[in-house]
């Protein structure tokens, strides 16, 4: 990837909607998907193999990964949620070529998220691992919690690079770093990223960061600074931890393109378009969305607003 570029992989679809009171039926997260790739996203989760009692919001994955990718699979990088074998193998009923796998740095995290210690989190990663080798997907890995936990309190960096370096030797192609409760500051990120570049590329890392105390573009900037060059970033600023009180959605992907267009970093994505989904996603999601970009739009070079008319 060149340097004066960067991937945003659109999460809003999985980590955005799951994570909201409001679901949205099966044909409207398509339209949902269809939106953000008309607006140049190429890196989008499109939902999760879960059970559909314990994730409702994520019920219809199958049809809308299925969709989407006989729709688009030339056109974009389309990946799934599996939590296990039996997602695995749901997942590998559609036409997905990449996947992720989720596991946190934090005891407490792991077992109120996803009832099981770390250790057994990576015990069931073996047979994800093993399906993914003999049907040739591609396996991406999330880590939850990485600067802090809502029961534990500050999360060691060095268990971060034990297990992101674990997931890395696992054959995980990209390790994505999480603030999972929005805790992190630029100083810290710059500092943690450091100590993984020691042991994976950089090429291999990729930022998420939630903003819960209005840090996530700024984190973003510093990991940019360290060299990462792939970011997870959730429409409108869309979601939340329900294991985490008070935790704010992902950093929105309005608010990074702007930033990254300020930058003169490439990513292909139009703001203009995403103002236009962010509105669209506030009427079907029956709330006002955290975006500042996507709520104001952006001021374009002949003085005019993209976006709402602002009264004085």
């Amino acid at each position: 990837m060149a340097k004066n570029s960067v991937q945003l992989v659109e999460v809003g679809l999985r980590d955005g909607l799951q994570n909201e009171m409001q679901p949205l039926a099966v044909k409207e997260r398509i339209e949902f998907a269809e939106k953000l790739i008309e607006a140049g996203l190429r890196r989008i989760e499109l939902g999760a193999f879960v059970r559909e009692d314990r994730v409702p919001q994520m019920a219809g994955s199958e049809q809308i990964t299925t969709n989407i990718l006989q729709k688009y699979g030339r056109k974009i990088k389309g990946s799934v949620l599996v939590p296990n074998e039996i997602g695995m193998l749901a997942a590998l009923q559609t036409p997905v070529k990449d996947v992720a796998v989720f596991a946190s740095c934090s005891e407490s995290f792991s077992r109120k998220n996803i009832n099981c210690s770390i250790e057994e989190s990576f015990s069931r990663f073996e047979n994800i691992f093993r399906l993914a080798k003999k049907n040739r997907i591609k396996v991406r890995g999330y880590l939850s919690t990485c600067f802090a936990c809502p029961y534990e309190g500050n999360v060691s960096s060095k268990k971060v690079v034990e297990l992101a370096r674990r997931l890395y030797k696992m054959g995980c192609y990209e390790i994505s770093i999480g603030d999972t409760i929005g805790v992190a500051t630029p100083g810290e990120v710059k500092k943690l990223f450091k100590q993984l570049k020691k042991v994976i590329p950089v090429k291999n890392l990729a930022g998420h960061f939630h903003d819960t105390r209005g840090m996530a573009v700024a984190n973003i900037y510093a990991a940019f600074q360290e060299g990462v060059r792939v970011f997870d970033t959730s429409l409108g600023g869309l979601g939340g931890c329900p294991y985490a009180p008070g935790s704010a959605g992902n950093v929105a992907t309005e608010d990074a393109v702007y930033l990254l267009d300020g930058l003169g970093v490439k990513t292909g994505i139009s703001i203009e378009k995403l103002v236009e989904i962010h509105h669209w996603a506030e009427e079907k999601m029956k709330k006002e969305l955290p975006s500042r970009v996507g709520r104001i739009g952006r001021l374009n070079p002949l003085g005019k607003v993209s976006g709402p008319a602002i009264a004085l």
